[in-house]
C-alpha cells in the first residue's frame, strides 16, 4: 500500500515551485486577469440575482449553469442518467469551497452548513443552515429526521469535511454521514486549473472566488458512481472506509488515515515555523539543498500572529534588557507564554550557554549562545545582574560548576526582580514607603 505524507494532500501556494513558465504566464496574464475578474465581478452579481429569484428547477440549473462558464466555470460530468435520483444521500470528495455550489447546478441537492457562518452567508453561498447545530450527535438526528420527510431533496455530505489538493490521497471519513442512511450515491469530482493549484490550505471562500474569476477558466469533472448499501453486520466506521476506498481508487488517488484535525495541527504548526523553513525546505534541507523561498499562507492571519509575538517580546525585553529581541521571539514562539519564557530565559538556555561559551566547548558558538557571551564581557556596571554571573575558570569537579551555576542563577534572578522594581517604582521587601 503506498504510504502518503500529510503535506502531499495539500497545496501551500498557488504556483508550482522552479515553474518558470508558470511565473512567466503569470506575468504576462495578470493585466488581462484582473480586467477578468472586475468584468466577471459585475457579471457575477447579476447571476447571483438571477440564481435567487429563479425557484429550483431543471430551466433554473441549466440557465445558472450556461452563466457560471462565463464566469470561467466550467462544469461536466460522465453520465446524467447514472444519477440515482432514489437515494438521499451523495458522498462527494472535498476540492474547493463550491464543490457543493457545482453539484447543485446538476441535481438538486441540500449541504448543511458545519461551520458558524451568519445565516445570510449561510443562505448566499449555498448552504442549509442547520440553526445553531454544533454536537454531531444533534446533526445526525437533524438530518435522520430530514430524509425521513417526504419530498425533501437529497443530501451531499463530504465525509472529508476539509478540502485537498484532489491529486495525492483522501482524508479519512468520518462515520456520521453513513449514519443518516444505508444507501449512499459516491460522487467523484476532479478539479483543474491551468498553471495554478486548484485550492490551497488555509485560504478563505472568497479568495478561492477571487482566484475563479481570474484565472480564464476551471474545470470541475463529476463522476457518479453505482449506489452503495451497507452491508448486514457492517459497523458505520467499516461502511465509510468501504465507501473511502471505492472513491479513492475511482480518483486515482490513496485513501489515507489523515483526519480534518490533522490537516489544521499541520497548518498551526506551519504558521510557528519561520517562512524560510517549511515543508518542502524541510525536505531540500535534508538532501542537501539549499532552502528556497517560504510558502505563502494569509497575510491578515500572519500579521496579527508577529503582532501579538512582538507586544510580548516588548515586555520580556523590560525585564530581561541584556537579551536581543530575536532570541525572545524564538522562546516566545515555543512557549507562547511570558513568564515560561523569562523563566527559561534564566534558568534553562541562558545558564547553559553562558557556561558553554566560558570554558569553550565550541570553537563556534551558535547565534543565541553568542549574545550571552558578549554582553558578559560588554555590559555596562549599572547593567549587568552581578559579577557572579561570569566564570573565570571551567570547575574541577561537579560540585564547583553545580555552585557556581547556582550563584549566576540566583544574581540574574536578583537583576531581574530589581529591573521590574524600577521600572514599576516598587520598594524593595524590607524598605519603607
Amino acid at each position: 500500500m503506498v504510504t502518503v505524507a500529510v503535506e502531499q494532500l495539500f497545496d501551500l501556494q498557488r504556483l508550482p515551485e522552479n515553474n518558470f513558465l508558470s511565473w512567466l504566464f503569470l506575468l504576462l496574464y495578470t493585466p488581462f486577469g484582473v480586467c477578468l475578474l472586475l468584468l466577471r465581478l459585475f457579471i457575477g452579481v447579476h447571476i447571483f440575482l438571477i440564481s435567487c429569484a429563479l425557484p429550483d428547477s431543471l430551466i433554473r440549473r441549466f440557465i445558472v449553469r450556461v452563466m457560471c462558464s462565463v464566469l470561467g466555470l466550467l462544469v461536466k460530468q460522465n453520465d446524467p442518467r447514472l444519477i440515482d435520483r432514489t437515494v438521499k444521500v451523495y458522498i462527494c470528495n472535498h476540492v474547493t469551497p463550491f464543490d457543493h455550489n457545482v453539484i447543485n447546478l446538476l441535481t438538486s441537492c441540500n449541504t448543511p452548513m458545519l461551520g458558524g457562518l451568519p445565516s445570510f452567508v449561510c443562505w448566499a453561498r449555498g448552504f442549509m443552515e442547520m440553526g445553531g447545530v454544533i454536537r454531531r450527535s444533534e446533526l445526525t438526528e437533524t438530518l435522520n429526521q430530514y430524509v425521513s420527510q417526504e419530498g425533501t431533496v437529497p443530501l451531499l455530505l463530504f465525509p472529508e469535511e476539509e478540502t485537498t489538493n484532489g491529486r495525492t490521497g483522501l482524508l479519512k471519513f468520518c462515520s456520521w454521514p453513513f449514519t443518516v442512511a444505508d444507501v449512499i450515491q459516491p460522487v467523484a469530482l476532479f478539479v483543474k486549473r491551468p498553471f495554478l493549484s486548484e485550492s490551497v490550505a488555509d485560504s478563505s471562500w472568497i479568495a478561492e472566488l477571487l482566484w475563479i474569476f481570474f484565472m480564464p477558466f476551471t474545470v470541475y469533472q463529476v463522476r457518479w458512481l453505482q449506489s452503495v448499501s451497507k452491508n448486514a453486520g457492517e459497523s458505520f466506521d467499516q461502511f465509510a472506509e468501504r465507501v473511502q476506498k471505492m472513491l479513492a481508487e475511482d480518483l486515482g488517488v490513496v485513501p489515507t488515515s489523515f483526519t480534518a484535525a490533522d490537516k489544521a495541527e499541520y497548518i498551526k504548526r506551519l504558521r510557528h515555523i519561520p517562512r524560510t523553513l517549511t515543508a518542502t525546505t524541510v525536505s531540500e534541507q535534508s538532501s542537501g539543498t539549499r532552502p528556497q523561498t517560504s510558502f505563502g499562507f494569509d497575510s491578515s492571519s500572519s500579521s496579527k500572529e508577529n503582532t501579538r509575538i512582538g507586544k510580548m517580546a516588548q515586555q520580556v525585553k523590560e525585564v530581561l534588557p541584556h537579551v536581543p529581541l530575536s532570541v525572545i521571539k524564538a522562546e516566545l514562539v515555543k512557549t507562547d507564554c511570558i513568564d515560561a519564557t523569562i523563566t527559561n530565559l534564566l534558568e534553562g538556555q541562558t545558564f547553559a550557554q553562558e557556561e558553554e561559551v566560558s570554558f569553550g566547548a565550541s570553537a563556534v558558538p551558535s547565534t543565541s549562545a553568542s549574545w550571552t557571551s558578549t554582553t558578559t564581557v560588554s555590559r555596562p556596571s549599572d547593567a549587568v545582574p552581578s559579577s557572579k554571573t561570569t566564570v573565570k575558570s571551567f570547575g574541577k569537579s561537579t560540585t564547583e560548576r553545580q555552585m557556581s551555576l547556582e550563584e549566576r542563577k540566583e544574581a540574574l534572578y536578583e537583576y531581574a526582580r530589581r529591573k521590574y522594581r524600577e521600572k514599576h517604582e516598587l520598594n524593595s521587601p524590607g524598605e519603607s514607603p
